[in-house]
């Protein structure tokens, strides 16, 4: 295969250039959050925002343009986006991630001048976005409403993120708008879509149930970015178990299923669990005074956020290079292997706050995210560049 039929092939489908894109920045941005929390390198950014920000728009956001481009078309029935258009916010996003990186070790004002390039970038992601629910023929937009919201609210964030460098309040409102109305609602809106389809579950739709989780992640938002902690932890138990109600009612069967579908009911059953673990932990943290270290936060990001990502990554590879979405042995270890990364990460927050001094679980909890994504980007590097069959 020549060069230039491998390039074609690269751009023939928007999951493939931005999957990729994202895996490697999930592994750099990582490295270089950790080298600097040791205290090996020093980045020209607040650690916070740099870790936060990074994962959400370098990351996350990344993989989901791939995930969305491919099949928000699909879900409004509206015509397939122009390669040109999607081949260029590519290389924008790659520009500004070289730069983000380059700024990190040499100049706040060029990671500012990145944060500025990633805006745009996500802009022209969301304008697109917009484009199809408004031109699309679908009947029944309710799903994709939701989503293009989510898109909305990350956008939004993201200005905030830039805003808090010059006026730091703002960045506990940054992360938690990012963080429940971007990153979690979305995924979240995507799969009450797609895993009860893939599932073929009979129950019927509750059309009130993404309503009323959108609700609560507002509060949600609004009471973490404030430090209220008594609506915290009743807005979590009241997550939790309408959650846990909803799911259980989808009747998804995730003992019977195949790996490749059992994986996305796993993501699912960190919802109700993360948010019930936070509800516990901030009462903890209220009784005896200490920190869980952002507990909360990871059980739902790796929990939840990176094993659905995972989860719809692996199918969508598959299934869009002509081959059966499926979960061998070494996928199905993959899936497992996140559950690790969500217990390491876990024992470091339990660590900290009770103050065990088993500093090495940092180290673990990150060299194993690094492995994840080095072996989960290694399997399907081929067949996301040169349409290799596995």
């Amino acid at each position: 295969m020549n060069s230039q039929t491998k390039e074609n092939y690269f751009f023939s489908q928007p999951h493939q250039p931005f999957f990729l894109l994202g895996i490697v920045n999930a592994v750099v941005m990582l490295l270089l959050f950790a080298l600097s929390y040791k205290g090996v390198i020093s980045i020209e950014m607040d650690l916070r925002s740099f870790h936060a920000y990074s994962l959400i728009y370098l990351v996350f956001t990344n993989v989901f343009t791939g995930f969305l481009f491919t099949t928000f078309p699909r879900f409004n029935q509206a015509q397939v986006i122009e390669k040109s258009y999607y081949r260029n916010i590519f290389y924008l996003n790659t520009l500004s991630t070289l730069l983000f990186i380059t700024g990190a070790f040499s100049s706040h004002l060029l990671v500012l001048v990145a944060m500025m390039f990633i805006l745009t970038g996500e802009f022209f992601i969301v304008k697109k976005m917009h484009q199809i629910y408004k031109e699309g023929m679908a009947v029944d937009k309710t799903d994709s409403f939701w989503i293009l919201s989510a898109a909305y609210f990350g956008l939004g964030a993201n200005l905030l993120f830039i805003l808090s460098e010059f006026i730091p309040s703002l960045q506990s409102a940054a992360i938690n708008i990012a963080f429940y109305l971007y990153l979690i609602f979305l995924a979240f809106s995507v799969g009450q879509r797609m895993i009860p389809f893939f599932s073929h579950s009979f129950a019927q739709k509750n059309e009130n149930f993404v309503k009323i989780v959108f609700t609560l992640f507002v509060f949600k938002s609004i009471f973490s970015a404030s430090g209220i902690i008594a609506g915290e932890i009743v807005i979590d138990l009241l997550l939790a178990a309408y959650m846990a109600k909803e799911f259980l009612r989808w009747e998804l069967h995730p003992f019977s299923s195949p790996a490749i579908l059992w994986v996305l009911h796993l993501a699912l059953a960190w919802l109700p669990v993360a948010f019930l673990l936070s509800a516990l932990s901030l009462v903890a943290e209220f009784a005896l005074g200490t920190s869980f270290y952002f507990l909360n936060i990871h059980l739902l990001a790796i929990g939840f956020l990176t094993t659905v990502l995972v989860g719809f990554g692996t199918r969508v590879t598959l299934g869009h290079s002509g081959q059966p979405p499926h979960g061998d042995a070494l996928a199905t270890k993959i899936f497992i292997f996140i559950q690790f990364v969500v217990l390491a990460r876990a024992l470091f927050s339990i660590n900290v706050a009770f103050g065990w001094g088993l500093n090495f679980l940092f180290d673990l909890s990150f060299s194993l995210w690094l492995v994840l994504f080095l072996v989960w980007g290694g399997r399907y590097f081929k067949t996301l560049v040169y349409g290799t069959k596995l």
